[in-house]
């Protein structure tokens, strides 16, 4: 299962990384809460552990933008601020469990796995652009009926280009969400990645679905009708 952490103390983001790693989870960090929010409505998440006191927005701004948008993420506020008044509306703005610091691992871990027991199972999830289907429930992508071979970062980066349809991605971004790092501008491994994906994705059917704004970065949608090249 994949958590979303929402944290900007980067001692805290690492403690929590390393126990739910070792828990069996796979962790991503985010460290505002602009970036969090992208990153969830970039991806699929099972659960997103979510900081109050964040430097640009709090994080009742996530959580508020994240109920108003539709997604049903379970979410646990992670917060100093313990009052009666914080709690209450933390859960009325949509969170699952909030629990507040400092608090013990143990106790964290057992209420994360609470709420994901109580979550119905998800739905499928199909993201469709052209005559591309991209499953996000089971990890598999197909154009024109013809399941695609990719490695799990060329499906992430597909998912992520998918989700996004007709929205330009600079290689910062697609760096931070698919690698989780900060991007080094003298590294080339998006542009590598990009290429190693339009092998597969575009070189053997009639139309490219992904492009590249020469000194932006790339956006997958169809430019060019299927019913074009059919006649």
């Amino acid at each position: 299962m994949r958590i979303l952490v929402i944290e900007d103390d980067r001692k805290t983001a690492g403690f929590l990384r390393k126990g739910l790693t070792e828990a069996g989870f796979v962790v991503d960090v985010a460290e505002t809460a602009e970036d969090g929010l992208f990153q969830v409505t970039s991806a699929s998440y099972d659960a997103v552990l979510l900081d109050v006191m964040l430097p640009d927005k709090e994080g009742w701004w996530v959580l508020g933008e994240m109920r108003r948008q539709g997604l049903h993420v379970p979410v646990i506020c992670l917060t100093a601020r313990g009052s009666v008044p914080d709690r209450v509306k933390g859960l009325e703005l949509g969170a699952d469990d909030y629990v507040v610091k400092p608090f013990a691992f143990s106790e964290l871990l057992a209420r994360l796995r609470a709420v994901l027991r109580r979550t119905p199972e998800p739905r499928e999830e199909v993201i469709r652009v052209a005559d591309l289907e991209v499953d996000l429930t089971r990890h598999r992508a197909t154009r024109a009926g013809k399941l695609l071979d990719l490695s799990a970062k060329e499906f992430a980066l597909l998912a992520l280009l998918a989700r996004r349809a007709g929205q330009v991605l600079t290689r910062t971004m697609i760096a931070e969400l698919v690698w989780d790092a900060s991007f080094d501008f003298d590294s080339n491994v998006v542009d590598v990645a990009i290429h190693r994906l339009r092998e597969k994705v575009d070189k053997p059917f009639a139309f490219p679905l992904i492009h590249t704004l020469r000194g932006v970065g790339y956006v997958l949608e169809p430019r060019e009708s299927p019913e074009k090249h059919a006649r």
